[in-house]
């Protein structure tokens, strides 16, 4: 028998959404762990430790496109800096893997490598609590929050939109990723946070903790598909897609446009900081060159190859494009930037729904 709880959500999502929900969550979840952790490393069926990771990275950028798909495919608003919210949540998790380091470190003292390097007595205030995971998680998200919602308010209520968002927000970020390249300003200048060794006291390098990493990624994806899909679908979701199609007119009938832009935007900063906060323990490393322009600019691209306005392409989209990089930076590490122009060009001018529009056209013909 089923519940009108039950009845809502097959109403948000249809079956087919479910089924290849749970396909995926079985695959993520338990095959591919199991594949990493139990199978003999000269077994075909084994995932190397370079796969499980990579995996893990691709569903963190997924996370971002699909951050990057709510604000841009559905309200409308292009940011081109994105990549500022998902750095600012893998410096807040990576403090706390700084503080996890302890003594261990090349100088064997309680703070930091390079804060002893650069001579510093004492942590800075806001390091405080940074020991703790719980604490650190609440700055990951509480953090870009802030600096979103802020932000967001100013702008919004401005009025500022279309390419003079875009514009600003490329500015905000650029202005981050010059101040975190201080030495001053305590997050490790040019260098960034890196070498980390544990979290909770568990091998940070372990077989173990990659394929807890891998699979955590993958749940915070799928809640996040499902949590961007109950929106849309939902009486906030249309009111967004009228307010991307007809701002004015939104108004017009009594909707104020900034409570709805500025939630959705900051949700979005915030699902971008908690990708970053996965990321950053993945790959070891986070610094100023993760709030580049360069790195939004191609936020946006996943977005658009995949198709905006539909959560699954940008999910495409980002892996498709990281993917084609990974395998061009290796093979032709010279042209890869031409070849993520080409892609960008290609897809506005003849895939401009993405690459979901263009299967939905393909099965439509069929169809007919």
């Amino acid at each position: 028998m089923r519940t009108p709880f039950t009845l809502h959500l097959l109403k948000f999502m249809p079956r087919t959404g479910w089924i290849a929900l749970a396909v995926f969550a079985a695959i993520a979840l338990a095959i591919m762990p199991a594949l990493h952790l139990f199978v003999p490393h000269d077994s075909p069926f084994y995932v190397s430790n370079y796969a499980i990771t990579l995996g893990g990275k691709l569903m963190c950028y997924a996370i971002v496109a699909v951050a990057m798909d709510l604000i841009w495919g559905y309200a409308g608003i292009l940011s081109l800096g994105h990549g500022l919210f998902f750095a600012l949540g893998g410096y807040a998790f990576g403090m706390y893997l700084m503080r996890e380091i302890g003594t261990d470190g090349s100088y064997h003292a309680t703070l930091p490598d390079f804060m002893v390097f650069l001579d510093w007595k004492a942590l800075p205030w806001y390091w405080f609590g940074t020991d703790s995971l719980i604490w650190s998680l609440l700055l990951v998200l509480a953090v870009p929050a802030l600096v979103a919602y802020v932000f967001g308010y100013f702008a919004f209520r401005s009025r500022i939109k279309g390419v003079y968002f875009s514009i600003i927000t490329q500015a905000l970020t650029f202005a981050a990723m010059l101040l975190f390249f201080r030495n001053e300003t305590g997050f490790g200048g040019n260098n960034g946070f890196t070498d980390f060794k544990r979290i909770l006291g568990f091998d940070i390098t372990s077989p173990e903790m990659r394929a807890a990493l891998f699979a955590l990624s993958a749940l915070v994806l799928m809640l996040t598909l499902v949590l961007g899909r109950y929106l849309v679908s939902s009486k906030f979701g249309r009111v967004l897609t009228a307010i991307r199609d007809a701002e004015s007119r939104v108004m017009f009938i009594g909707y104020n446009p900034l409570h709805y832009k500025l939630f959705v935007w900051t949700l979005s900063a915030m699902l971008c900081a908690v990708a970053g906060a996965l990321y950053v323990p993945q790959v070891g490393i986070i610094n100023p060159s993760e709030m580049s322009p360069a790195n939004s600019i191609e936020i946006a691209i996943w977005v658009a190859v995949g198709g905006r306005g539909t959560l699954i392409g940008p999910v495409i989209g980002a892996a498709i494009v990281n993917l084609s990089k990974s395998f061009f930076t290796v093979a032709f590490p010279d042209y890869w930037l031409f070849f993520l122009g080409a892609l960008f060009v290609g897809v506005t001018l003849w895939l401009p729904e993405g690459v979901v529009g263009l299967w939905q056209r393909v099965m439509n013909k069929r169809a007919a």
